[in-house]
């Protein structure tokens, strides 16, 4: 009988015995050295395993598989992706005697063999033999005292240890080649659910999901406590997903690309009695939205309301110069300094200008009908469902109206 069979006869039958062992009973220190000892011997199991798997190209013929992986989905026992990928790691390790050595002694785990394979894949291809064997030695020496994960950060410097005199030239090549596989991959996907809700799908450059994350974290201001109605402290992806709206609205149109013979401004379609009403909706693009919602948008960016009379006829399509100049927005930045909002410490460069006086209703355009509000107070200016109270000091409270009041303003 082949030693690999004598192995596997024994493994079962020692496996066997312990079968119905109860390990409660095993003093912690008992405990402690079996989960040692059989992390270790799961890792030189694995390793057996792996380097069956790389010699078994003759099994899946058997059968007119394309690959043992194959085989091995055929019958039932693994699924694609993961027998695929161990035996990519399997043929790996028959190129990296030393890493496959390591794995067999159960100095280190099969995540870690991956991670070593991968951190010597990304290596120049030019390198000389004794500088990679430096690099294979440096990386089994390291998986022994870090985690897959942490290796995996100490793997993307190799160069710089096992051979600092070529590291700086070769890692600028390989951040180039980084970064023309991440362009070539990107993508950015925007579907409507039709129940209000629009998914955003991205997968981007690492410098460009830096900076989006940055700006995010700039308006959430995670490390402020931002509360919910019922106390409870907001998610941090709600934060972000409130954040990426501001975001949106505070990108000044003056730069972008013109489209459609604008740059950015928005038509926001609505029948004059809804606009000054609590009720209603109004059309922005193909998406309908609470009035309050466009009396807030009319107060920022250049929307242009596209206000109907009773028989549907265009009554006045407003201009953005209804918005708040540049030179009042400088004004409001130096009277108000941060959002006007009771509490709320938002700076003023992150808040959008309000009418206190709604234009809808007359108000005018100037620094008297004016404050900033940041972006979620002044979602609670136009929420009808909110009460807005004027303080002594010109602070606004926001409250939660009653049903009783709420069903009276209606």
């Amino acid at each position: 009988m082949h030693q690999i069979q004598t192995t596997v006869v024994a493994i079962d039958a020692a496996l066997s015995q312990a079968a119905d062992a109860n390990p409660i009973f095993l003093s912690t220190t008992d405990k402690t050295a079996a989960l040692l000892a059989l992390t270790r011997l799961e890792a030189q199991l694995a390793e057996l395993r792996l380097r069956v798997m790389a010699a078994s190209q003759d099994v899946a013929e058997e059968i007119g598989a394309r690959d043992v992986a194959s085989w091995l989905v055929a019958q039932e026992v693994a699924d694609s992706r993961p027998a695929h990928a161990a035996l990519a790691l399997a043929r790996g390790l028959e190129q990296r005697p030393v890493v496959r050595a390591a794995l067999a002694d159960g100095r280190f785990g099969v995540e870690h063999a991956r991670v070593i394979l991968g951190g010597i894949a990304a290596l120049p291809e030019d390198l000389p033999t004794d500088v990679v064997a430096r690099a294979e030695a440096h990386l089994c020496d390291l998986a022994t005292q870090h985690r897959p994960k942490d290796l995996r950060h100490l793997a993307s410097h190799l160069l710089e240890v096992v051979a600092p005199e070529i590291a700086e030239a070769a890692e600028a090549e390989a951040i180039h080649r980084l970064e023309e596989a991440a362009h070539a991959k990107a993508s950015l996907t925007i579907s409507d659910h039709g129940d209000g809700m629009t998914r955003i799908h991205a997968l981007v450059p690492e410098a460009v999901g830096e900076r989006l994350r940055t700006l995010l974290e700039a308006f959430a201001q995670p490390r402020v406590a931002a509360l919910e109605a019922d106390g409870k402290v907001r998610p941090r992806n709600r934060l972000f997903a409130d954040a990426f709206a501001q975001l949106l609205e505070c990108v000044n149109g003056d730069g972008v690309p013109a489209h459609g013979g604008d740059a950015t401004a928005v038509i926001v379609t609505i029948p004059l009695d809804q606009l000054r009403s609590e009720l209603g909706t109004a059309q922005l693009g193909d998406t309908n939205v609470p009035a309050g919602e466009a009396r807030r948008l009319a107060c920022t960016a250049a929307i242009i309301p596209y206000v109907l009379g009773g028989r549907s006829e265009p009554l006045d399509l407003g201009r953005a110069r209804r918005l708040f100049s540049p030179a009042q927005h400088k004004a409001l930045k130096i009277r108000d300094r941060h959002c006007r909002a009771e509490g709320c410490t938002v700076p003023a460069t992150w808040c959008d200008a309000h009418h206190e006086n709604p234009w809808s209703l007359g108000g005018p355009t100037d620094l008297t009908n004016a404050a900033l509000l940041c972006g979620h107070h002044h979602r609670r200016a136009h929420d009808p469902t909110y009460e807005t109270i004027r303080l002594a000091n010109g602070d606004y409270r926001y409250r939660r109206r009653t049903t009783t009041l709420l069903h009276h303003r209606r």
